[in-house]
């Protein structure tokens, strides 16, 4: 019987490597976990929790302007970027504290370093090799750029969340929830924000309506749209970058260029080809229900896998994981109405399919309401929260919520449970309202969005 250093190594410290491995530590497994960056991930270090910071003290700015409406004189209002910036530091340090806490405290050893697999069940760190009878990646994804010119002049959301001054012009290149987010964030304090996008509207593979809602907020707020875009060239001048668009003489001339093109699966430096782990052609691990990849002891989880690239989603494939490896606890992860949300402004929440996407499988029945939210009857604000229902025609089961406005992700997180029970829309209807809030609109939806062939035919 062959003797391991551990019973596993983990390649990624991220919120699903880490859910994995301590739990396996938990479990009485001798464990180990290697990380080149901080502990803590993409979502705790660089993504969901410093960009959610920062929009909440983006949201002030709206808040400040509202107050008018209720009869509040805020005089002399200032913001100070570089104070936001080193509070949410100050926030990521304790966040990192506790991750590392955990990891001691369920037995799991921090290796610190670039980890890379030399055969099945070995990986070398920092020139050092540690064998584990099983290795897990959890590697995560890395925000990816087009080869064109100049792209060395752009920044990337991971540099956008550390910078110390804004700056006065802005353009965002990319329409996914990354761009949307930042461009409300740059905008609410103040920066002439530019987006460059490839569709006509922001957020494509989202519901037409949440996307038409979204697309038409941003512009209400001033963020100018450049749809059916692409950049062609970038160039650094003495005081500016200029980008030339694709298919036109048009140039665009701002003082800092950000890209959110998407992300890429991290996986180019693991050497995974040559102990024989499959990979699709974007670098993203080929692995089976179990999280298992082509090789028999190597498995992976999260966005290198590129299934759904959510933080909750890899955290509940971190449990599973450990479960049934580790705890003789077999457990799959239903992949089946995942909710999101966009931390747009106002924001989006979502779950279950899109109006396309249902279409796809039969007739549907769809109810949308739009209202001016009541807080903004006397802020004055120009803003229309948007609530959509797309429902089976035939066994009236709900297929879909979709909410732009405020709260729309806490108000759709709870809807999700019910998609999950398999709720029609008469148990929707049978459900009393609470009054007044906007997620009563969900239980108040009466009225069909009559059909029309060009949406039948989608």
């Amino acid at each position: 019987m062959a003797t391991y250093d551990f019973d596993l190594i983990t390649i990624g410290a991220g919120s699903g490597g880490v859910r994995a491995t301590r739990l396996a530590g938990g479990y009485g497994a001798r464990t180990a976990i290697v990380e080149q960056s901080r502990v803590g991930g993409t979502c705790v270090m660089r993504g969901c929790v410093p960009k959610k910071l920062l929009i909440y003290g983006a949201h002030v700015a709206e808040d400040i302007a509202d107050a008018a409406g209720y009869g509040w004189t805020i005089e002399d209002a200032r913001f100070n970027w570089p104070a936001l910036i080193t509070a949410k530091n100050r926030e990521l340090e304790r966040l990192e504290a506790i991750y590392e806490r955990i990891l001691r405290e369920n037995g799991v050893r921090l290796l610190r370093g670039s980890g890379r697999l030399v055969d099945p069940h070995t990986v070398a760190v920092n020139g050092e090799t540690y064998t584990a009878e099983r290795i897990l990646i959890a590697c995560g994804g890395w925000p990816a750029t087009p080869a064109i010119p100049g792209i060395e002049h752009v920044i990337s959301s991971n540099e956008a969340l550390d910078l110390m001054s804004l700056p006065k012009r802005l353009v965002i290149v990319g329409g996914g929830y990354i761009g949307v987010e930042f461009a409300g964030i740059f905008n609410a304090l103040g920066v002439d924000v530019t987006m460059v996008i490839r569709a006509g509207a922001v957020l494509r593979g989202f519901d037409e309506d949440v996307r038409d809602c979204v697309t038409h907020d941003l512009e209400k707020r001033g963020v100018r749209m450049v749809r059916e875009s692409e950049v062609r060239s970038i160039e650094k001048g003495a005081d500016a970058y200029t980008l030339r668009i694709a298919g036109s003489d048009t140039l665009l001339e701002t003082d800092l260029v950000m890209y959110a093109t998407g992300r890429a699966p991290n996986t180019g430096s693991l050497g995974l080809a040559a102990v024989g782990v499959a990979v699709k052609e974007s670098g993203a691990i080929v692995v089976d229900e179990w999280n298992r990849s082509s090789v028999e002891s190597v498995f992976a989880l999260g966005d290198c896998t590129d299934r759904v690239q959510l933080t909750p989603v890899a955290i509940t494939e971190g449990r599973a994981f450990a479960e049934t490896f580790f705890h003789d606890n077999p457990m799959k992860v239903d992949y089946q109405a995942i909710p999101s949300a966009v931390f747009s402004q106002p924001p989006v929440g979502t779950v279950g399919l899109s109006e396309t996407e249902a279409r796809r499988h039969g007739a549907v029945d769809v109810y949308v309401s739009r209202f001016k939210p009541l807080k903004h009857t006397l802020s004055g604000r120009d803003e229309t929260t948007m609530v959509k229902m797309v429902v089976d025609a035939a066994s009236q089961r709900v297929l879909g919520c979709h909410m732009v406005g405020p709260d729309a992700p806490e108000i759709v997180q709870g809807l999700a449970i019910a998609l999950k029970c398999g709720a029609t829309k008469a148990d929707f209807d049978a459900t009393i309202g609470i009054h007044p809030t906007a997620a009563e609109e969900f239980v108040t939806l009466r009225d069909k969005r009559p059909d029309h062939p060009a949406r039948a035919a989608e």
